[in-house]
């Protein structure tokens, strides 16, 4: 094990994926002379060469287009978003082409290739550039969606997308490209499918992913002082979402709190508590409780940044709320 960057774990698996398969190859704004808008890919040039780290113009769906037609000719692309706010711009080649490329062929073709990039706030950029789209895509069959919450999970998860046979969705976030964490020297894999429990409690489930993550462990910090034994869950994927894992731990703490990012209509957690609640309704002990960012668009000042995403003080509450100590 040794201590790395987020970015760095990444570049990690994209650069052994790249000199295991020729196939791999990486496309997207900035990704070869610059070395990546946040250094991500940094050095790729210059080990792989202008044939496979290709700078592309400031043209989503002409790149996305590019990348869907090289993945359906045997090629495994790895296309990266500047942000994924920018992804809108080329959403038709995700959806309606990529998503479901195996299907109108009647499994003819396959589209093995990962969408990669940055997602939600990332500070003070306003409404544009800080929104959530885990659940637009997470809604399309045909896509996979991977939202990693540290570098191991990061670089396991991304070697295994790069590797899978349909179009992934891997979402990252741009405050957490300068985390540190434990990564293992070897070659290691994460599946797409499972997630992954934190921490054992037995008072209250905590359901989160990505950069929420980070606050839902330090709400269940928070939460031990005043003797609330949370369990916490990262989901890792959220299609396919591990459903299992969530009921079980439900049965166990007989509550549950959804922390994330998105918008709290039709997102990850309104799923999560229409699943559980017809699942394990019974052994349920309280409403399911969410915590997701406010339902109005970013504002930029710092101040209604902080009220508007999801805080270890509002996990904390619901936890307590489903646990009635107020």
């Amino acid at each position: 094990m040794r201590e790395i960057q987020f970015r760095e774990a990444l570049r990690e698996a994209m650069s052994e994926e790249m000199r295991r398969d020729e196939r791999v190859f990486l496309l997207g704004e900035e990704v070869a002379e610059y070395n990546g808008a946040y250094k991500v890919s940094q050095g790729m040039l210059a080990e792989f060469g202008e044939r496979r780290v290709i700078d592309t113009p400031i043209a989503e769906l002409g790149f996305a287009g590019i990348a869907v037609g090289a993945a359906s000719n045997g090629l495994r692309p790895i296309c990266e978003f500047m942000t994924f706010n920018f992804s809108l711009v080329a959403i038709d080649q995700v959806i309606n082409a990529a998503a479901k490329m195996n299907s109108m062929s009647n499994g003819q073709y396959t589209c093995p290739m990962v969408f990669r990039g940055p997602t939600g706030s990332a500070g003070q950029l306003a409404q544009q550039h800080s929104q959530n789209f885990e659940n637009w895509y997470a809604n399309t069959p045909g896509l996979k969606v991977v939202v990693p919450s540290n570098p191991a999970d990061a670089k396991g998860l991304l070697k295994s997308a790069i590797r899978d046979e349909n179009p992934v969705i891997f979402m990252e976030s741009e405050q957490m490209y300068g985390l540190k964490g434990m990564v293992p020297e070897e070659e290691y894999l994460l599946p797409l499918d499972k997630a992954h429990v934190v921490k054992q409690g037995k008072d209250v489930t905590i359901v989160s992913f990505g950069k929420m993550m980070l606050r839902a462990i330090t709400a269940v910090e928070e939460l031990a002082k005043e003797g609330i034994d949370a369990e916490l869950i990262d989901l890792r994927s959220v299609r396919p979402i591990d459903y299992d894992t969530i009921i079980e731990s439900v049965k166990k703490t007989n509550r549950l709190v959804i922390v994330e990012e998105a918008w709290p209509l039709a997102s990850i957690s309104s799923e999560i508590s229409h699943i559980v609640q017809r699942r394990a309704f019974d052994y349920l002990d309280a409403p399911v409780h969410r915590v997701t960012s406010q339902d109005t668009t970013l504002p930029y000042a710092g101040v209604f940044v902080d009220a508007y995403l999801p805080s270890v003080e509002r996990t904390v509450k619901a936890a307590k709320a489903v646990c009635y100590k107020h």
